[in-house]
């Protein structure tokens, strides 16, 4: 049938009509085309870079923690682990069932990998296990065909080579937990460490160090194809110790002998700190590779409490060891010279109340430094009575008592030294005549820790300076090398002299509290003062009994002390020991300070400078004290 042209027309119209509107469709879209090559093409390709380029962090080396010496003390190992990509893993649990066949996997450990895997991307590694030996990756290497999704690697993990002799001074690393994350990106890596205790701790950031990154090209899943670019990331700083690492070890050793034992060795002059241990101890090395739960609990339980820094945060009567404060107050007060004596019939009266003094059958007349070479408490009653409280807590906090040091160590505590207004603040109650004559022998209320008393030896045979504790060598332009840059204290020669006559006495005369321990060569000698500091009182009726101290449980046993310096003539090394629930200050404390204070005089480690090349290179700075 033909078309009319009517018809014809139509069509025509039509098709000019459909053909418009196209082609001004495909101007819009031409134009729009031209507008996002041409116009937009630069922003849109940056946007398409990004897409496709992602930023991969690479975890920081930690830096190193090494002895005045160099000797390492906390160092980086090689660590071999295995990891497993859950999207390259048909079955992610059947992996880990066909890799616990080849190596040792808790089961919880299986638990935490598949709990990760659900919550993280799946393209992310997940650390499986790691310090695999050399057996171990050959076996996983071997059989990696049948293990779909898993692979190894090699990075790195906190090693101690001096292991329970340096573990509370260094502390450890351990797991970033979600309250520590923070804002460091690098905390959020698999398998990152941070310092838990310890040097560790204090210096965490700095010895961090800084993340690296990578520039890798990913597909559109995300999966790594291949590394543009490398940033490497900036190693952490070193940290350069004032400690003897074999001194601290023969410390470490020497206190492990006791059940509980804790010791400061420092120098006298400048406050560097040479040796600091408690014991028991832990093995640090467990914690990096990953502390069983059993093993955790044990620690735990154990009744010496292996896991606190006795040297610092122990804090315990001072006991005899306060006398020389006491003695201080007295002189420094006027109420008493270097003449006044007192006369010891085994115990001391005041009003209705009897004070006894250590020797039932008494001492008879003393002096201030013969009160010392024998302890005699009855001497010491009789002092604090007419000095007081407050004048005997001054001297003390003088002396570094009842105070943080400011020491690099957190777990450091402040002890306590009352007085009147402390006692009616904190328990709202008046000082009493009889807890004066109680302090006035270092028992009661007043609490030292090792370290606390180390200073106040210090402090007593430099000239009564105030030096201070320091361990970092880092800091040396901060500290005094000599005890002559330290604060002046407000003590007369004399005085000083009488109380360390006094002392010399309780370690080389005969009739001194410790004169069992002495040196038995001349040129070791060393001198100090033993103390016995009170856990459980020993009724009469208990002591008519026969029943003595070591009698006891081991919890209700006394804590025997001892501090000590050397040489006698110059002192130069001040040390600290207390030994918990051990027989007495001169049976227990006092064998061992004499063992630590020889073994640091034949060392000398003072006497040797610091070599101190940290991150930045700080060059070389010395530890020697002119004296």
């Amino acid at each position: 049938m033909k078309k009319t042209r009517e018809q014809v027309k139509v069509f025509t119209r039509r098709a000019f009509v459909i053909g418009g509107l196209q082609g001004a469709l495909l101007g819009v879209l031409g134009g729009r085309l031209a507008w996002l090559q041409v116009a937009q093409g630069g922003r849109y390709k940056t946007l398409s870079d990004k897409n496709r380029i992602n930023m991969k962090l690479l975890a920081p080396t930690r830096g190193q923690i090494v002895d005045r010496f160099g000797v390492p003390l906390a160092v980086n190992a090689q660590n071999f682990r295995v990891l497993v990509v859950p999207e390259q893993a048909d079955n992610i649990e059947q992996s880990l069932r066909a890799l616990k066949k080849m190596i040792e996997i808790p089961e919880e450990d299986i638990a935490r990998v598949l709990k990760q895997a659900s919550k993280t991307a799946k393209f992310v590694p997940i650390e499986i296990r790691d310090d695999l030996n050399w057996e171990d990756v050959a076996r996983i290497e071997v059989n990696l065909p049948d293990l779909p999704g898993l692979s190894t690697d090699v990075g790195e993990q906190r090693s101690y080579p001096f292991g329970e002799a340096t573990a509370h001074l260094i502390g450890y690393v351990g797991a970033v937990s979600e309250s520590e994350i923070g804002d460091d990106p690098v905390l959020s890596l698999p398998g990152f460490k941070i310092g838990k205790t310890g040097i560790e701790k204090r210096f965490d950031t700095e010895m961090r160090g800084k993340a690296g990154r990578a520039e890798v090209e990913v597909n559109v899943i995300g999966r790594e194809v291949r590394e543009l670019q490398k940033h490497e990331s900036r190693k952490g700083r070193r940290v350069t110790l004032t400690v003897d690492g074999e001194l601290q070890r023969f410390t470490q050793n020497r206190l492990s002998q006791e059940k509980s034992a804790s010791a400061v060795i420092m120098d006298a002059h400048s406050g560097a700190v040479y040796a600091l241990a408690s014991a028991p101890s832990f093995d640090p090395n467990a914690f990096t590779s990953g502390l069983s739960a059993a093993l955790w609990e044990e620690l735990l339980a154990n009744p010496a409490h292996p896991m606190t820094n006795k040297a610092v945060s122990g804090q315990y009567p001072p006991a005899s060891t306060f006398k020389m404060v006491s003695l201080l107050a007295g002189l420094q007060s006027g109420k008493i010279t270097k003449n006044t004596t007192a006369f010891c019939k085994g115990y001391y009266e005041y009003g209705s109340d009897r004070f006894h003094c250590w020797k039932s059958g008494g001492h008879g007349w003393v002096d201030g430094r013969k009160a010392l070479q024998v302890s005699c408490d009855t001497y010491f009653y009789e002092l604090a009575t007419e000095v007081g409280i407050d004048k005997i807590a001054e001297v003390a906090r003088m002396m570094g008592l009842g105070q943080r040091l400011d020491f690099e160590l957190a777990e450091e505590r402040p002890g306590l030294v009352p007085d009147k207004a402390w006692k009616l603040g904190q328990l709202g109650k008046k000082w009493q005549p009889g807890e004066t004559i109680v302090a006035s022998i270092g028992q009661g209320y007043m609490q030292a820790t090792p370290l606390q008393l180390a200073v106040m030896m210090a402090r007593f045979v430099n000239g009564g300076y105030a030096v201070k504790p320091w361990i970092t060598a880092e800091d040396l332009a901060k500290n005094a090398l000599s005890s002559e840059n330290w604060p002046k204290l407000p003590i007369k020669p004399e005085h000083i002299k009488m109380i360390k006559t006094g002392m010399d006495r309780v370690v080389n005369s005969e009739k001194g509290t410790a004169y069992g321990s002495r040196s038995v060569d001349p040129a070791y000698a060393f001198s100090g003062k033993t103390g016995t500091g009170q856990v459980q009182r020993i009724t009469m009726q208990q002591r008519h009994s026969g029943i003595k101290n070591e009698d006891l449980a081991w919890k209700s046993r006394h804590h025997a002390l001892f501090v000590g310096y050397a040489p006698l003539k110059n002192p130069r090394y001040v040390c600290s020991v207390v030994v918990e629930h051990g027989i007495g200050g001169s049976r227990a404390a006092a064998p061992l300070a004499r063992d630590l204070l020889i073994e640091t005089q034949k060392r000398d480690p003072g006497a040797t400078p610091i070599h101190i090349q940290g991150a930045e290179g700080l060059g070389k700075a010395t530890g020697k004290v002119p004296t």
